[in-house]
């Protein structure tokens, strides 16, 4: 059945208010004049009704258990942005807005990491927040560090991002948050949101913590023994985030194969233990339109998480001269760089390839690693190159500069690497991948061709959905808006596909929503 519309070329303005007052049911009716859309139940009591959708708030998307558990107001989390990019004013800004949201903790010194949970604390009270905890293999004093701030500050909340495994520092901030409840079961104050892209690490985190990591932490004294007998009472993860096509670290998972994939893992562990059938499946990863929200709801996401679109926020710790990059990206306007993190690992991350020159440049610094065990083993015109377009300084020089930051923020790599020149000479390769993002935050305009930008094709989605709106402008996105935006459009996205399910065929004027002020 088709839409039947009192003119061909314009929309019916009953119509389309009908569609978009999500708190009201519509009736899809058969009267005199054809198939039409009404919000009228007068209207719908006198016509023959063909299909129907009930109310559905934005609030009502996903599992409401996520939003009871966190206490917040909907399925809606906006994801750690490293460096700080998920800035203490994005986070508050959410906060505020009864929305959960996440610190950007990682790549940030632990002097810094504790100042701006300070404020969060002090800022915002009791209302929940997040903190990331990345997993650095490479400086497990930053590991350390972040959790001790958390401890420190009551941080309720951490979303642990590119673990490979459960970590002695993730099992302490879990068991020290742990307590026996009045009626015998464990009472959980600290949580944790696993964010992965693999089964077996999924799996990891839907099961207590390891024995061997307890016993370790007990018989160190980092936890009682009680918390180390009530964290092998629960799963490591209270939720975990699926992560597909994501900006920064990510496999590039198509989501409609992870998501069903990790749901199928939880269940099937569900059978003999009911307590992983508690753990709820959230999915991050190419989210930046309605449409791609309401699919993952649709595929069985208890939540959903938004990264990269966040960037281009006002609130975001980004540059101006950045966001606006962001705000032009297309979907294709991305690449895969080695990682500053988990350089040697040879792990990447996926950037902004548009305007920068970062991904080839980072490249090229990592196939100088693989083939050269030291600093003074590469070719003499290859160094120049590399100190003349790259580094724009003598390597030296750039080893200094390593020194001093790494004194600060974890001397043990600077002893590590007097020893092994090919440690070294990581770190010098590092600092450049670490500092291009920092280049970009600062809006650096030297550097503007080394900007690192993490970014998925979410924002080019989205730049593409708000095109033509007041969102265009990145000065006019603010981060609660957007989310608003989203979850609204994805409720509308959802009813609209429950009639088209009933078999009618709705013209785009009517089917898509558009963001409003």
């Amino acid at each position: 059945m088709t839409l039947a519309s009192p003119t061909r070329t314009a929309p019916d303005a009953a119509i389309g208010a009908a569609l978009a007052d999500l708190a009201s049911p519509v009736w899809v009716v058969r009267g005199e004049s054809g198939v039409t859309v009404t919000g009228d139940p007068a209207v719908a009591h006198r016509s023959t009704v063909i299909a129907a959708v009930g109310p559905l708030a934005p609030e009502s998307l996903g599992e409401r258990g996520f939003a009871a558990f966190h206490g917040v107001r909907a399925a809606y989390m906006a994801g750690a942005m490293a460096n700080g990019i998920a800035s203490v004013d994005l986070v508050a800004a959410m906060a505020r807005a009864g929305y959960l949201a996440s610190y950007g903790a990682a790549g940030v010194v632990p002097a810094t990491v504790d100042s701006a949970l300070a404020g969060l604390r002090r800022t915002l009270g009791d209302i929940p927040f997040a903190c990331n905890v990345i997993h650095s293999p490479s400086e497990p004093a930053l590991e350390r560090g972040i959790v001790d701030a958390c401890l420190r500050h009551g941080v309720r909340c951490v979303e642990a991002s590119a673990f490979m495994s459960v970590t002695a520092e993730l099992v302490r901030y879990r068991a020290r948050g742990l307590r026996t409840g009045s009626d015998g079961d464990v009472v959980v104050g600290h949580r944790v949101i696993a964010k992965v892209s693999r089964t077996e690490v999924a799996e990891a985190f839907l099961r207590p913590a390891p024995s061997a990591l307890v016993e370790t932490l007990r018989v160190a004294g980092e936890i009682t023994d009680e918390q180390a007998r009530l964290v092998q009472r629960v799963p490591m993860a209270d939720d975990i985030t699926v992560e597909a096509d994501s900006g920064g670290h990510t496999d590039r998972r198509p989501l409609v194969v992870a998501l069903p994939e990790i749901i199928a893992v939880r269940d099937r562990l569900a059978v003999s233990d009911p307590l992983s059938g508690r753990v709820r499946i959230g999915a991050a990863g190419g989210i930046g339109t309605p449409a791609a929200a309401a699919a993952a709801f649709a595929l069985g996401a208890a939540y959903i998480v938004t990264g990269s679109i966040n960037q281009a926020t006002v609130e975001a710790g980004q540059s101006t001269a950045t966001k606006e990059l962001l705000a032009t990206a297309s979907a294709s306007d991305c690449a895969m760089a080695p990682s500053s993190d988990m350089f040697e690992l040879g792990v990447t991350v996926q950037v902004l390839r548009r305007g920068t020159m970062f991904a080839s440049r980072a490249q090229s610094l990592f196939e100088t690693y693989r083939r050269y065990d030291s600093i003074d083993d590469i070719p003499a015109p290859l160094r120049a190159s590399l100190e003349k377009s790259v580094f724009r300084r003598d390597l030296d020089s750039v080893w200094d500069e390593c020194v001093r930051f790494f004194t600060e923020r974890d001397p043990a790599q600077i002893t590590a690497a007097a020893d092994d020149p090919r440690r070294k000479m990581a770190l010098i390769f590092r600092w450049y991948l670490g500092l291009s993002s920092a280049w970009s935050i600062a809006g650096e305009t030297s550097r503007a061709t080394d900007y690192q930008v993490w970014c998925g094709p979410a924002m080019g989605a989205f730049n593409a959905w708000v095109a033509g709106t007041h969102l265009e402008s990145p000065g006019r996105r603010g981060v609660v808006e957007v989310a608003e935006q989203i979850l609204t459009g994805a409720a509308h996205a959802t009813r609209i596909s429950s009639l088209r399910a009933a078999g009618l065929r709705l013209p785009a004027m009517y089917a898509e929503y558009r963001p409003h002020v």
